[in-house]
């Protein structure tokens, strides 16, 4: 159903009956370990590339997904899957071998809440039994793309943020055990003219809160009626930009219930600058650590509000200022009822 102008409301609400989490070794030695399904100890995962090993990352979390869930990969409808990497190539190449349709997704970041949203939208409308989303990063294949080859050595500022080797798929069905998927409020195109790729969090805050504060107005909502609301990799920077322009619209969002997936994945002493990024992290740190809560009943309604910046490198090397977004999607826990 429609809420508002941007927003859904899934009246029979779908369910995450299964994910499966793939991480590579700078995840395994970080804050959430356990979050993960499956890790690697080498970027290449025996591949000769940085993009072939991501294929493997994604493929790993997918089949992860079908295995806990006892459903065969011929039994799911759609597999929505995104990434960073040109043409979506570990994604399509994924698609390739796992034979299930296939949906492309791009929204950079913000890729695994639209993927979930949509996948959602598919299940709740009875256009599919079941639909795989996934979304996935690699450090050196993005680092090669889109700034420089890690061999390069060149040295980052304070802004910038570390990109996930990782991989998040959630098997989404029309029925069974597990968090509820009950909205989602898909967001607009923001640009404030920030042109630095090494300051995503403070392009994309603008984004995030905008999708925030749409999503309370629709929806009839505010901060209080969620146990915990999470960006997807604003990190240090972007995160007290985002939580400074809700509170100019009236929203206070306290430190307790508005943190960052990008905040969440690394310890504090590792050499991540403001924090995680990649289509990975929201990715993992969702569907590994923060549905464990969920299951659990410590988390009741859950807001992930996953952020994109929609550079290339060709609209960086034309010198244009970097279009974000974001997208929020509503879980909550099967224990417990809603708020």
């Amino acid at each position: 159903m429609l809420v508002g102008k941007q927003s859904w409301r899934f009246d029979n609400q779908p369910v995450i009956i299964s994910t499966g989490t793939v991480g590579g070794p700078f995840e395994g030695n970080g804050a959430i370990p356990e979050a993960f399904d499956l890790l690697h100890d080498e970027l290449w995962i025996g591949e000769k590339s940085f993009e072939k090993a991501q294929t493997i990352l994604v493929e790993g979390a997918v089949t992860t997904a079908l295995k806990k869930a006892s459903v065969k990969k011929e039994d799911v409808n759609f597999l929505l899957a995104g990434d960073l990497v040109n043409q979506l190539t570990p994604s399509s190449f994924a698609g390739r071998s796992l034979a299930i349709p296939y949906l492309g997704m791009f929204g950079a970041c913000s890729t695994s809440m639209e993927g979930l949203a949509l996948g959602s939208f598919l299940i709740n409308g009875s256009g599919a039994h079941h639909v795989v989303s996934v979304a996935s990063s690699h450090n050196s294949a993005t680092e090669k793309q889109f700034r420089y080859p890690t061999e390069y050595g060149g040295q980052k500022p304070p802004t910038a943020q570390w990109t996930a080797t990782a991989a998040g798929a959630a098997l989404v069905a029309k029925t069974g055990d597990g968090p509820r998927v009950t909205g989602a409020t898909m967001g607009k195109v923001i640009d404030m003219g920030i042109s630095d790729p090494f300051n995503m969090g403070g392009a994309m805050a603008p984004a995030a809160a905008d999708t925030i504060e749409t999503h309370f107005k629709e929806f009839h909502r505010g901060p209080d009626d969620y146990d915990l609301i999470v960006t997807g990799d604003l990190g240090q920077i972007g995160l007290p930009i985002c939580r400074d322009l809700l509170k100019q619209k009236g929203y206070e969002l306290g430190h307790d219930r508005f943190q960052d997936c990008g905040l969440m994945l690394y310890k504090e002493d590792q050499p991540v600058l403001a924090g995680a990024s990649g289509p990975g992290c929201s990715a993992v740190v969702t569907y590994g650590h923060l549905l464990n809560k969920v299951k659990s009943g410590e988390i009741r309604r859950l807001l992930v509000v996953a952020t994109g910046a929609l550079l290339s490198p060709l609209s960086f090397q034309q010198k244009e200022t970097i279009p974000c977004i974001a997208h929020a999607v509503v879980i909550e826990s099967p224990k417990g009822g809603a708020l």
